[in-house]
């Protein structure tokens, strides 16, 4: 069974996808901490809205559901920046390791001039 949440004037965010499943999860007093502030805070829900890729400011009067999956879209986009980020380390450093290799080979090489008569 898949659920939709519906667009309202009062909420300016939605899913983009069908829900697939609604799974529990445990919260810490300090994670309750935490979306307090976010629910209080426009500077913590503009960060919020930038790290989840949000297209749209959100809102103070959000459901804790859509808060939630805010929290955790923003957790897989830095999640994805991070891994980007290291494979675009790791494509320099191997770049680098190439180019070095092929200028050690152009110098062993003899010049094309060296054989001429």
């Amino acid at each position: 069974m898949t659920h939709s949440v519906i667009h309202t004037r009062a909420m300016s965010i939605r899913m983009a996808e069908p829900v697939v499943r609604r799974p529990n999860v445990p919260l810490t007093a300090q994670d309750e901490a935490d979306l307090e502030l976010l629910r209080t805070s426009a500077a913590h829900r503009e960060a919020l809205a930038a790290l989840s890729s949000s297209d749209s400011p959100i809102e103070a009067r959000l459901s804790e559901a859509l808060l939630l999956h805010l929290v955790l879209a923003a957790g897989f986009a830095q999640i994805r920046r991070l891994v980007e980020e290291d494979g675009y380390r790791q494509l320099a450093e191997d770049y680098a390791a190439e180019a070095a290799d092929r200028r050690a080979m152009a110098r062993r090489r003899a010049p094309s001039w060296a054989q001429e008569p």
